[in-house]
């Protein structure tokens, strides 16, 4: 006992060591602080004082991002929610206020697009690596984070506000943005309106042929984690926007099958849900994933059970063998 209050009486008041390594970024020495948060932190994590090494982490994420060191900031953001689960600490409003707040402080640039002489080149070789490096690291971060509110919080698939932040931030900040990666995020999210005009956006600068895909995966997304309101919402709300920013509103077989579904899962017609992958089939092969989007969709709103295709292997060898067997 008397070992253990030894223990925590080495470790001096927290906001001394926040200060003390907040005056060694300020000073130029970001490698060093850096070491130090992670062993200092790692002094209160053993003497189990998490509270006050999240206090350190969370502190240094800010400074390290604020002065431009992502990578750093980075890891002591990651830092943080690993001890957040070591610590097995609660999901609530306090710390995604935290999470938010280190979010906010990774930094937004926009890439050149402008090129010119060989300089330029090379400038925009450089943003683009740099460009990675943030999403790849800010996308690092909230993963961990969405994990640890999954494990720890009330969502099944993570905090809402978490998948918002990071559908936005691979938007806006991607060099090559993979539109199925933002919206798998956003139909977890919260903001339907916002998603809607990510997509408008999208619909602007995309390749031909991509536009009604995006909006279709978009739509099934969220149908198939059973959300009609928010499918519905979304495909009001792109329309709604295509016509007052007077963008061509994508006119396909796609497009119409996707009008023809939401109608249909407004009511008890497994037999039209069926009709209509099959009228549709043509359109839907474009887009490998969308058929087992469906078939989640059909499982959620129809109680169709998913056939595994080893069971159906299986179960088609057992069928042969009690044939021969005589059964």
């Amino acid at each position: 006992m008397s070992r253990e209050r030894a223990k925590h009486s080495t470790l001096p008041p927290v906001q001394q060591n926040i200060e003390k390594l907040e005056k060694v970024i300020k000073d130029g020495n970001s490698y060093g602080a850096q070491q130090m948060y992670k062993s200092i932190s790692a002094r209160y994590i053993a003497a189990e004082r998490y509270s006050e090494a999240l206090d350190i982490l969370h502190s240094g994420a800010c400074l390290q991002l604020q002065h431009g060191q992502v990578t750093c900031g980075a890891e002591l953001a990651t830092l943080y929610i690993e001890t957040l689960v070591k610590a097995k600490v609660a999901y609530d409003d306090e710390i995604l206020d935290r999470v938010r707040k280190i979010y906010k402080k990774f930094p937004q640039i926009s890439v050149p697009e402008q090129l010119g002489d060989d300089d330029d080149m090379e400038q925009l070789a450089e943003a683009l690596g740099a460009a990675k490096t943030r999403v790849d690291c800010c996308s690092s971060f909230l993963r961990a984070a969405i994990k640890w509110s999954a494990d720890f919080g009330p969502h099944k698939h993570g905090s809402p506000e978490m998948h918002d932040m990071l559908a936005e931030y691979i938007y806006s900040e991607s060099p090559e943005v993979d539109m199925a990666k933002v919206s798998s995020h956003f139909v977890r999210g919260k903001r339907p309106k916002k998603f809607a005009s990510t997509l408008v956006n999208f619909l602007g600068k995309c390749y031909p042929g991509e536009d009604d895909l995006a909006i279709a995966r978009a739509v099934l997304m969220y149908l198939s984690l059973g959300n009609l309101r928010d499918a519905n919402l979304l495909m009001d709300e792109v329309k709604k926007q295509v016509q007052s920013r007077q963008i061509e509103f994508p006119e396909s077989d796609l497009m119409q099958f996707v009008v023809y579904l939401l109608l249909t899962l407004e009511r008890d017609a497994l037999p039209l849900f069926r009709t209509l992958r099959q009228a549709y089939k043509s359109s839907i092969d474009r887009e490998p994933a969308f058929n087992e989007l469906l078939d989640e969709i059909a499982e959620k709103f129809y109680g169709v059970r998913r056939r595994n295709p080893l069971q159906g292997m299986f179960g088609d060898i057992f069928k042969m063998m009690g044939g021969e067997l005589g059964m």
